[in-house]
């Protein structure tokens, strides 16, 4: 029973051969037919798009896939791959923006884009070409496609509404008249742009030929070495080459420094060289202008107070000196330092201790003095303005800065360097100086040194147009200096001041409008002089 059901239930080899073609055959009927449906459909979905008088248009996250015949006449192409081609993959041919306001709608606040995001939205915007400029109404309508609830892209119909159902032939026709006068109107705008990009044109093209004028007679800069620059200072000549090999041979040191010269010279930027050339280099370099301070205030500042030293005085404050320790203070115009305060200041360049105001305690440091003044401090002592014990105590390495007058040489590599410096500062593309221009520049006497220079180069580059520096300054023709034989001995000038000073001062010797405290020196002192050169009131 069991051999001939089993035998029973046998199919051969050929059968199933036969029922394996059959499925393929169904498999191959079944695909046809969901091909030709996809396809008849696909042809529905075209013939119905093409007949639509609104453009449609299908696009993706990667953008437009689909589009219909009314969407391409509307943006002016011929196809989609024009139309992807012309106005990138999303086909952005409008500028979209509200009815009721100019600025045009954000790439989150466009329709297609909304829908894109799940929002079904049905918007009026006023649509500008983004190659014709021609602007019209569209009612847009958009919406998500959705697959299996994913949204796989959107849909936008896009209606031109521009003359509307109700627009009657008058409204017609004063549009059209507000059109022309429109186009009339950009006409002349476009005409206006143009002269004035001519005009642009010629201004630039007559300041190119200024500077080709102007290049017939430009002075030849040299290229500039390196080894013209020591730290901040720039120059070549002799005299200037002797403050380098003396700044050389003293930054290493300790050695007091006493920096000479006249204003503008540049003593602040030698003493920062020879700082940074020092050992003390990581240390701070404390710069004190005895000039600037107050003379109620100068000494709590260099030597510090403690609190309740004077009135105001709330806290304790540290002295220059203190802030100074282990490295470098420059004492700038130390000609100016008053009197009374010199003797502390030799205390300190001596032992090395020093009190704080309203304190008997006594600070010690360790610092290196740079002083530097514009003054004759010989003069200085001589009337007795200045301790010549503390003078020959900062006299250990004095170092004479030349004035500029003395080595103009030096003056074209100056003006290179500051035309470079204010290039970077203003903006500015200078990089010519007429022979002209520099022949001025190297006559002139400089009383105010090389600070008076870059005042100067700084004014022509703030109003020099090309690139030629146009210097405006009337300078002065320096007085000439008198013979020898009709220069009067010093005796005579000092004799021939103190009578002046006499006689503005109504011949009053003592007090604080008197003459001697004018002249700086004791009213005794002025007696004597008096007696001794035989000045007598009239």
């Amino acid at each position: 029973m069991r051999t001939e059901s089993y035998e029973n239930q046998l199919i051969s080899g050929d059968e199933i051969g036969i029922r394996r073609d059959s499925i393929k055959i169904k498999k191959r009927t079944t695909f046809a037919a969901h091909v030709s449906t996809l396809l008849l459909k696909r042809t529905e979905m075209n013939a119905i798009l093409n007949t639509t008088p609104n453009a449609v248009f299908i696009l993706t996250r990667d953008g437009i896939t689909r589009c219909n015949r009314a969407a391409v006449r509307m943006l002016g192409v011929a196809s989609l791959n024009e139309l992807r081609n012309k106005y990138g993959r999303k086909g952005e041919g409008f500028l979209l923006r509200w009815p009721k306001n100019l600025l045009p709608l954000r790439e989150d606040e466009r329709p297609l884009t909304r829908a894109l995001k799940g929002e079904s939205v049905t918007e009026v915007v006023l649509a500008i070409h983004a190659e014709t400029g021609e602007e019209i109404t569209l009612r847009i309508t958009a919406a998500p496609i959705l697959a299996k609830g994913r949204i796989i892209g959107a849909v936008g119909i896009h209606s031109d509404i521009t003359w509307g159902e109700q627009l009657s032939s008058n409204q017609a026709a004063a549009f059209t008249k507000q059109a022309g006068a429109d186009h009339l109107l950009s006409q002349e705008q476009a005409l206006r742009r143009q002269a004035e990009n001519d005009l642009h044109r010629a201004k630039v093209e007559l300041q190119a030929l200024k500077d080709r004028i102007r290049s017939a007679d430009i002075y030849p800069f040299h290229e500039t070495n390196h080894t013209y620059h020591f730290g901040e200072v720039i120059g070549q000549s002799r005299c200037l080459e002797n403050v380098f090999f003396r700044v050389e041979a003293v930054a290493p040191q300790d050695s007091t420094v006493l920096l000479l010269g006249e204003t503008g010279t540049g003593k602040g930027l030698v003493a920062r060289a020879i700082h940074n050339r020092s050992l003390r280099k990581h240390r701070p370099l404390v710069v004190v202008n005895c000039t600037a301070l107050p003379a109620s205030l100068i000494e709590s500042e260099l030597f510090g107070r403690e609190k309740g030293a004077f009135t105001g005085a709330s806290a304790q404050q540290l002295g220059r000196f203190e802030m100074a320790d282990k490295g470098t203070i420059l004492l700038d115009e130390i000609g100016d330092l008053p009197f009374e305060l010199q003797s502390k200041l030799l205390q300190v360049i001596q032992e090395g201790e020093f009190s704080r105001l309203g304190s008997s305690r006594t600070v010690k440091v360790d610092v290196r003095i740079i002083a530097a003044t514009n003054r004759d401090l010989y003069e200085e002592i001589r009337l007795g303005r200045f301790r010549e014990d503390l003078f020959y105590r900062l006299n250990i390495f004095p170092i004479t800065l030349p004035p500029l007058r003395d080595r103009k040489e030096d003056i074209p590599l100056l003006v290179e360097y500051f035309l470079e410096k204010f290039n970077r500062k203003l903006g500015k593309s200078l990089r010519h100086v007429t022979n002209e221009t520099m022949g001025r520049l190297m006559a002139h006497a400089w009383p105010g040194n090389v600070r008076e220079l870059e005042s100067v180069i700084e004014r022509a580059a703030i109003i020099s147009p090309g690139a030629t520096l146009q210097v405006l300054d009337h300078f002065e023709t320096a007085v000439p200096v008198r013979a020898a034989d009709e220069a009067k001995p010093l005796i005579d000038l000092e004799r021939d001041y103190i009578s002046e000073v006499l006689n503005r001062t109504n011949w009053r010797i003592e007090g604080d409008k008197g003459a001697a405290h004018i002249l700086g020196i004791n009213p005794s002192t002025l007696r004597g002089r008096m007696r001794k050169e035989g000045i007598r009131r009239p």
